[in-house]
């Protein structure tokens, strides 16, 4: 029997945001139990640290570099193809719930679409004002009249962060999830179905009954030393004082008691995201749907949350921006409750998904299937570095910033980009991952390595070779 999909994909989770990655402050029950009945991968990278770019290379398999979505706001080129494409073609019932940000959704965009082969197709690319088209807000009004009323009222307490959770925009991923589960799919078909929840993303609010599950000044502190930003790259600082490049409030700006409150409101947030997360497992275990589907859970990129004196997300390429969690359950055929250290990257995800239905990878793409892996193969892989580039991608700074990450066997190497790539001067970071898990120490002018990170500048050159796109055919030699 052909399988089914289902796909749960985060917004701005950091990879440590689940308890089965090591965090024994938040609560997340239902991912724990995902993960004990599956396999997680402990060294998941994103392709790029903002939604955009990342998600597209989701969808397409491929590096930003190729695909052309290399910022928020710049839509993904129609030839590119996404592998939900393809599983609609091999006979897959494809629908999807809530964000995708493929194209441009600023100022009451509505996103325009590929040929992304989603027969249903409910978008809200967030919980905010903003589209028409917005379909968690087209729900609200006609199931909450009063609630979307009140928060639109200045004078209301009442937000769109904080609504309760029967109106909640997870809360209306899971309805609209089971929904689909329950009675829209086409029974005749195999399914593969994209949740794709806005939260933890900030605002960093989360109903009242979930941010009061969390002791603000219990939870730990943020992970950095006083003198940590004089070692970094100078936008680090420029960060610190304004997130966003100024269109969001800096870390510097926050209050320790402000920033203890905004940890408990991000993990309330996934502790929603995780309730939402039970109730779509449980429904899949009434439909009869479990043992023949396939669920992944994972994020588009993480959340500084503090750590390094910075908020919110941009040019940084620390693990808490780049590293997500990566859960897959595959009742029979995957094992259960094992864990894989291997560098694996969001690239992975369409050919995983696509040899799951039996089918070849994307003509295109670049990344390679999950499935051995995860099965314990002998050998089954080979690629030791995951890449990671950002081009000025989320709001843009002036002059512009580029970064470029290598992740390879105990380091992280992130090139700071200068002329001719842009003005300002060239720098970077170099960490030993071993030594300093956390990325503290920033070993980039330190003599003691010069020659580690010249192996690494030389092994980042000859993986950019490796990740261009030579997929056109050649034809003749000449």
């Amino acid at each position: 029997m052909t399988p089914n999909i289902l796909f749960i994909c985060t917004d701005q989770q950091r990879f440590d945001a689940v308890r089965e990655y090591g965090n024994d402050e938040i609560e997340t029950p239902h991912l724990d139990r995902l993960a004990e009945q599956g396999v997680l991968f402990e060294n998941c990278y994103v392709q790029n640290p903002v939604c955009g770019p990342s998600r597209a290379s989701l969808m397409t398999g491929r590096y930003v570099a190729n695909h052309g979505l290399w910022a928020n706001g710049v839509g993904l080129p129609d030839h590119e193809r996404l592998f939900t494409r393809d599983l609609a073609d091999a006979g897959y019932d494809c629908g999807l719930v809530g964000k995708l940000h493929l194209s441009a959704c600023f100022a009451g965009r509505t996103e325009r679409r590929l040929d992304d082969g989603f027969r249903v197709f409910r978008w809200a690319h967030d919980p905010y004002p903003g589209s028409s088209e917005n379909a968690y807000h087209r729900w609200l009004r006609a199931a909450h009249p009063e609630l979307h009323a009140a928060a639109l009222d200045p004078a209301s307490p009442v937000t769109f962060d904080t609504m309760p959770t029967q109106a909640h925009y997870s809360r209306w991923i899971g309805l609209e999830t089971q929904e689909f589960l329950r009675a829209g799919r086409e029974r005749d078909k195999p399914f593969c179905f994209v949740a794709n929840f806005f939260d933890p993303h900030h605002g960093f609010g989360a109903p009242p009954e979930y941010v009061n599950r969390y002791d603000p000044q219990a939870l730990s502190r943020p992970v950095t030393t006083p003198d940590e930003l004089a070692t970094k790259p100078a936008i680090y600082t420029e960060a610190s004082k304004e997130s966003y490049a100024g269109h969001a409030k800096g870390f510097v700006e926050y209050t320790e008691a402000e920033l203890q409150q905004v940890k408990a409101a991000y993990y309330a947030m996934v502790t929603l995201v995780d309730d939402e997360v039970g109730r779509i497992l449980a429904t899949l275990d009434e439909e009869g749907l479990t043992d023949n589907t396939v669920v992944v859970f994972t994020s588009d990129h993480g959340e500084m949350l503090g750590d390094h004196q910075l908020m919110l997300k941009g040019p940084m390429m620390y693990d808490c921006s780049v590293r997500v969690p990566l859960l897959i359950r595959w009742p029979g055929v995957l094992p259960t409750g094992e864990r894989r250290t291997e560098l694996v990257q969001w690239i992975d995800l369409a050919p995983t998904l696509l040899e799951v239905a039996g089918l070849p990878p994307l003509a295109r793409g670049q990344g390679a299937s999950l499935l051995p892996l995860a099965r314990g193969d002998s050998g089954a892989w080979t690629r030791d570095w995951a890449l990671s580039q950002y081009r000025n991608s989320g709001h843009p700074y002036d002059p512009p910033v580029h970064t470029t990450m290598l992740r390879h066997d105990r380091w992280k190497l992130v090139v700071h980009h200068g002329e001719p790539a842009g003005s300002r001067g060239r720098t970077g970071e170099l960490y030993d991952l071993a030594a300093d898990p956390h990325e503290v120490t920033n070993l980039w002018d330190d003599p003691a390595h010069a020659t580690d990170r010249l192996v690494l500048q030389e092994k980042l050159m000859d993986v950019l070779v490796a990740t261009e796109d030579r997929t056109k055919p050649r034809d003749a030699f000449w």
